[in-house]
């Protein structure tokens, strides 16, 4: 009887130990995995916003923590656009020389397979696109994968978020190549080849995201903000 009650005592002691050393392993393992997405999400803000400008440069997660802290002010935004600490909405905003040079949103919406996730970068101007980024996302490696390639995010930079008449519009992935005679060129990048689902994913999550941000825009092309 003594025997079994020592065993199962042992036992107990042992499933115990082993249950509080898994659980301080899985909370440290949590708060290095929390802390490289934001680590991430750091690296994909600057790259939006054109930092480094060599887009082949690495950095490391040092100089990403302190370029972020550097150049980068976060605001919050209520539905007008104006700037409240209670609203919902986040921008980033690149500050060189006490003055913005860019405003970074996140994106994000399904593609084919996933959600997709990313940071579009707009000009001071608050029209041009500065650049975009997609850091998370579950497409098809070589096909709608391709979306966070330099190759694909490159076509963006220089494109209009709004027409000629100051209406906000989308930015349209197209299937192919963009006629550079289309009166909508502007606002149009080239597709990629057998990710048209994709690509008309992303068409639509940046039309919704652009329009929710489209206030706060209007707001810096009319020099209010």
């Amino acid at each position: 009887m003594r025997s079994n009650l020592y065993v199962l005592g042992f036992m107990s002691s042992v499933t115990i130990i082993l249950g509080i050393l898994l659980s301080l392993a899985a909370t440290s393992l949590k708060e290095k995995q929390d802390l490289n997405i934001q680590l991430d999400i750091k690296k994909n803000i600057l790259r939006s916003l054109g930092i480094p400008k060599d887009r082949s440069q690495k950095l490391s997660p040092d100089e990403v923590h302190t370029l972020f802290d550097e150049k980068i002010k976060t605001i919050r935004i209520n539905e007008q656009g104006e700037e409240d600490p209670q609203g919902k909405l986040t921008v980033y905003v690149k500050m060189e020389n006490g003055k913005p040079d860019g405003y970074a949103i996140p994106v994000s919406g399904k593609g084919l397979w996933s959600t997709i996730y990313g940071y579009l970068a707009i000009e001071p101007d608050g029209e041009t696109v500065k650049g975009i980024t997609f850091y998370k996302h579950g497409e098809t490696p070589g096909l709608g994968g391709e979306i966070e390639k330099d190759w694909f995010t490159s076509n963006f930079v220089g494109k209009q978020i709004v027409d000629k008449n100051g209406k906000t519009v989308g930015i349209h992935i197209v299937k192919g190549k963009v006629n550079p005679n289309d009166k909508d060129a502007a606002h149009k990048v080239d597709g990629i080849s057998g990710a048209t689902m994709t690509g008309k994913g992303v068409t639509r999550f940046l039309e919704k995201d652009i329009l929710m941000y489209a206030p706060f825009f209007q707001r810096i092309r009319a020099g209010v903000n």
